[in-house]
């Protein structure tokens, strides 16, 4: 029987704020414990990533869901997109409104339709037809959101350093992996702009350094990532100043946002 783990993240940032430290923490170790517990109770690794990216869609504190930055006509368009190692099954949605969990469709994508990839009115519908619950856009605008839209518009912002997407990787005790990814995009992005969380890619280690790469080379940016196998080992990687993440294996809850900063706890 292989050893569960999953390891989740917030997103890569060049800073947070003090007064912020402590609630990314939390979400972090709670999406952690969460996607854990999933494993621990029997449940696959898709059921854990989702679970997982649920919690922090659902944490205003994360650029995803309920924390996403806004467009530039103020509204909130969300991607998402999640893959089941088992079979290499996919599903992802782009440019979706008026949910709180897109994860939660990307993965109905998955398993419910012959595609890989549904975006804007025709994710919407779908959405609907499966009985996710529309609710009001407005209900995902958050102040802070509100005003980094009115600082980017005024170019006096430096909040796209500190953007990025949540996700969480997992492997359960069958031995099968599984991905999920969420984000709210970039503030003032166009109307229907699609990023590259939704976009399917390579292979793990290949999207590793390819992404990081590039990043640093040819675009001067920053960024993160998650990594684990189907024996159960893990790791985390950034170039950016901080990333919040946190890991649970093995009774163990690992946990940090800044280099050199780890916590370790007993899972409760």
């Amino acid at each position: 029987m292989n050893p569960a783990v999953v390891v989740v993240h917030g997103g890569g940032a060049s800073n947070i704020s003090k007064d912020r430290k402590e609630r990314v923490r939390q979400g972090i170790v709670k999406a952690a414990t969460v996607g854990y517990n999933i494993l621990k109770e029997g449940g696959s690794a898709v059921d854990a990533v989702e679970g997982a990216v649920t919690v922090l869609e659902d944490d205003p504190e994360f650029n995803a869901g309920c924390g996403s930055v806004l467009n530039e006509n103020g509204e909130v368009e969300m991607d998402a997109s999640i893959m089941n190692g088992k079979d290499l099954s996919a599903g992802a949605v782009s440019a979706v409104r008026c949910v709180a969990n897109p994860i939660k469709v990307a993965r109905l994508v998955m398993e419910k339709t012959p595609h890989c990839f549904l975006t804007d009115q025709g994710a919407a519908k779908f959405a609907a037809a499966s009985g996710i619950p529309t609710i009001p856009g407005e209900q995902l605008v958050t102040e802070r959101n509100k005003k980094r839209l009115e600082n980017e518009k005024l170019q006096k912002s430096d909040y796209q350093k500190n953007l990025g997407t949540v996700g969480a990787v997992a492997v359960d005790c069958r031995g099968n992996v599984a991905y999920a990814t969420s984000t709210g995009g970039i503030v003032n992005k166009m109307l229907g702009r699609v990023g590259d969380t939704p976009c399917i890619g390579k292979t793990l280690e290949e999207a590793a350094d390819a992404s990081l790469g590039y990043m640093k080379s040819k675009v001067k940016g920053v960024g993160g990532v998650i990594l684990v196998n189907k024996a159960g080992d893990w790791a985390v990687k950034w170039t950016s100043t901080s990333m919040p993440w946190g890991a649970a294996k093995d009774g163990k809850l690992y946990s940090g946002i800044d280099l050199g900063d780890t916590s370790i706890t007993d899972l409760p």
